[in-house]
């Protein structure tokens, strides 16, 4: 049996990593690469670093601070915002990082997922799908969650993994940063229409949450943010729990 993965997400903006409630009012959450270096030695599985306010901005990605965060961790590590276009990600895997994540630009051109896909291998292109649940549907979302599209998350999952995408990266706006718990059924649906594995974001706020999204929400990898950054969850703890729990993970 695959292990369940464990991710630290480092959101950053201007240079610093922050987390926020709901996408807005960020907190301050301190240096990427200090984070980085520290979750690589504590036993995170992977990394994720999203540049939050590039899709926004029209900003690329700072490579520089990929190369930075590359140069300090072990563990394989995904980047995104602002990837809009083949030199993007090109730049960025050549910088350290070992996967792309795209959003917006995926949703206003879905062929990317195909380019990337055919160019660097599907196991690069991580498609991350930022949802929120209005009248019972599950509506995607661009632009670091303020610009609404016509796309549902389980049609749109489903043709993101048609195209190419290695994984799916499912933050769920609903719950995103209130700390009770993942969107498990949601995840749940996800696991049985799709066969790539699904990292589940947005919610997690105790040990108990990372246990149900891989028990209920079948979900094969669990992000989380400010729950590592404040040291509320240390990531030791976390994987001993859920070995605990008999489920399997990298100890």
């Amino acid at each position: 049996m695959l292990a369940k993965r464990i991710i630290p997400c480092l959101d950053v903006k201007d240079g610093k990593t922050v987390k926020g409630v709901n996408f807005v009012n960020f907190r301050d959450a301190g240096d990427p690469v200090e984070l980085g270096r520290a979750y690589s030695e504590q036993g995170a599985d992977e990394l994720v670093y999203l540049d939050i306010t590039a899709s926004y901005e029209g900003r690329k990605t700072f490579t520089d601070l990929v190369r930075r965060v590359a140069a300090h961790v072990s563990i394989p590590f995904t980047v995104g915002g602002g990837i809009n276009e083949m030199n993007d990600v090109d730049r960025l895997l050549n910088a350290g990082a070992d996967k792309v994540s795209i959003n917006s630009s995926a949703l206003k051109n879905p062929a990317l997922i195909e380019e990337i896909a055919k160019h660097f291998g599907s196991q690069v292109c991580v498609v991350a799908i930022d949802a929120c649940l209005e009248d019972g549907h599950w509506r995607c979302y661009r632009s670091g969650g303020r610009i609404p599209t016509e796309k549902e998350l389980f049609s749109w999952a489903r043709e993101a993994q048609e195209r190419g995408a290695g994984e799916i990266l499912f933050t769920s706006m609903t719950h995103d940063g209130v700390k009770t718990g993942y969107a498990n059924d949601a995840l749940a649906r996800l696991h049985d229409l799709l066969d790539i594995p699904v990292i589940a974001s947005g919610g997690a706020g105790a040990k108990e949450h990372f246990r149900d999204a891989f028990l209920l929400g079948k979900a094969d990898a669990a992000l989380a943010a400010s729950v590592f950054h404040f040291g509320e969850i240390p990531i030791p703890a976390l994987k001993d729990y859920l070995a605990k729990e008999n489920i399997c993970v990298r100890i």
